[in-house]
């Protein structure tokens, strides 16, 4: 994982910048005045939308971590700096934003919808950088792509898969009737807090950047 500070400030700063844009179209939405041109999901979504999202994604950690002790994974999980977790709450947003908002097939039948879901859904895990690696610098400059083919990695992969299922589950599902991302977002980011916290009192956050 590239933990490089800069890196990591600029993709927050952008990450805020897409978040207050989709904020502004959600406020236009909700005084009356929907822009047509709005961000995907800048809809309202009621708390408990919120929270059943919320909970799958932790019963989703849960099973994650648990099967990790059972496999005996837990001591190769990679570690993390304080401001690479503050990157991934970030990261929740704009992940939303472009797999839940941007990458989905509607108007088409369920059928063609989720066949577009699992598809996504199998991209959005192979992105992760669990089973590959990317080593020194940029294309042409050195860099060069390893693959990192582990048990490992193999469930990593298989749990953002899981996770991706149940984001697109939050999007569609009868409790959020108007397809807002507020519910997807808040499942993520309860995701990646939860990791966060685990990670931490694993001793595998070191440091601030």
């Amino acid at each position: 994982m590239n933990q490089d500070p800069l890196l990591l400030i600029l993709t927050i700063a952008a990450g805020l910048y897409m978040a207050r844009l989709w904020w502004t179209d959600y406020r236009a939405a909700q005084a009356g005045r929907p822009d047509p041109r709005a961000l995907p999901g800048a809809t309202a979504a009621s708390g408990k939308a919120c929270l059943i999202a919320g909970a799958g994604a932790l019963v989703i950690l849960g099973a994650e971590t648990g099967g990790e002790i059972a496999l005996g994974l837990s001591a190769q999980q990679s570690s993390i700096t304080l401001l690479f977790g503050v990157y991934t709450l970030v990261a929740a947003f704009i992940e939303e934003l472009i797999f839940r908002g941007f990458i989905v097939i509607e108007g088409r039948g369920p059928r063609l919808r989720w066949a577009g879901i699992m598809a996504a859904s199998v991209l959005f895990a192979l992105l992760h950088p669990f089973l590959w690696e990317w080593q020194g610098g940029w294309p042409g400059a050195g860099g060069r792509l390893t693959w990192t083919l582990t048990a490992k990695g193999a469930f990593s992969t298989a749990v953002v898969f899981a996770s991706s299922l149940w984001f697109y589950a939050v999007r569609f599902a009868r409790f959020n009737p108007h397809r807002s991302l507020i519910p997807c977002i808040a499942a993520h980011a309860t995701k990646n807090a939860g990791v966060l916290v685990i990670k931490a009192a694993q001793g595998f956050v070191v440091g601030f950047w």
